[in-house]
């Protein structure tokens, strides 16, 4: 496909309080401080939509990637309640850890709040063997840890981390509710290639979701460029909660990815062509480059940055 996705530059987070969030993802995660600044600009609130926002931002690096956490004003909504790991909004990203026991210490000391039931979870063979653990940060937003004993190790990832335990990030994993929608969406509008596809079920899987009797389909979809990539998460058991109006972007819960492309005049036609909601006023210039503010079929909120 002539246009596409070129790679995840970063994940975007809404706080309720940076300085708490800042604590934890440092001392807990391991990620390091790169750039902190107040946003506030005309393009800012027309590429978000809502008028007179601005955010105190800092941008932290964990290996080669970055997250960016933002406490804005006016605030938005807490975090949904009830929570669930196949809620329709719930969306993670998944940090790659060199040891799961010290990693998972170490992320004790911030008392994380669980999803998954009795610590990390081994998963069966057909997965990958994998080590998995989920819990929120103390907004709500969704994460986990993940070792994957059967990845080869790339020799310089150890130096490039700034923390031993934690090395960098590996996806965003987004909830689903239509499979054929967000293929439609992530591979035909923005031109993502479709990988692995997994049906996981089972007690493993049951302990880590923090659900009963799940059954979830999980499947890969890559950029052209290495890097993070994106796991839809689609719940055939149990039925997820019913569907809210959208978060808007300065609700907690309402994470961002950020996207590059290698054309996005002509995805942004394909997507003006389409019904997908358009976030931003429009293409909009900012720091030297061109941006849209989209959702996908789910309503998660998805950059894209020329």
């Amino acid at each position: 496909m002539a246009a596409k996705v070129m790679r995840i530059e970063r994940i975007g987070l809404a706080v309720a309080d940076l300085e708490r969030a800042l604590d934890f993802y440092s001392h807990g995660l391991g990620f390091q401080l790169v750039t902190r600044k107040t946003r506030r600009s005309e393009a800012f609130t027309e590429l978000l939509g809502i008028p007179a926002v601005q955010a105190d931002a800092a941008v932290l690096r964990l290996g080669e990637q970055f997250v960016e956490l933002l406490q804005f004003e006016p605030p938005g909504q807490p975090y949904p309640t009830p929570r669930a790991a196949n809620d329709p909004w719930f969306q993670h990203f998944a940090i790659i850890v060199a040891d799961m026991a010290p990693a998972y210490r170490q992320l004790s000391t911030q008392d994380p709040q669980a999803i998954s039931r009795g610590g990390p979870q081994l998963l069966p063979p057909s997965t990958g063997s994998v080590t998995a653990y989920k819990f929120r940060d103390p907004d709500g937003n969704p994460l986990e840890l993940s070792y994957l004993p059967t990845k080869i190790p790339d020799p310089d990832e150890h130096a490039k981390a700034p923390s031993p335990n934690f090395l960098r990030i590996d996806h965003s994993a987004i909830a689903v509710r239509d499979l054929n929608a967000s293929l439609a969406f992530y591979c035909g509008l923005l031109g993502m290639s479709l990988g692995e596809r997994f049906l996981n079920v089972g007690v493993e899987q049951d302990r880590l979701d923090g659900l009963d009797g799940a059954e979830v389909d999980i499947l890969a979809l890559y950029s052209s460029e290495p890097g993070p990539h994106i796991e839809l998460l689609h719940y055939r058991a149990p039925a997820p909660a019913a569907v809210r109006a959208p978060l808007a972007p300065n609700d907690i819960g309402a994470t961002r990815l950020v996207m590059s492309v290698d054309d996005l005049g002509v995805i942004s036609d394909r997507l003006f062509r389409s019904d997908v909601p358009i976030v931003s006023k429009g293409l909009v210039e900012r720091n030297g480059s061109r941006n849209l503010l989209v959702r996908d079929p789910d309503d998660h909120l998805i950059e894209l940055v020329s």
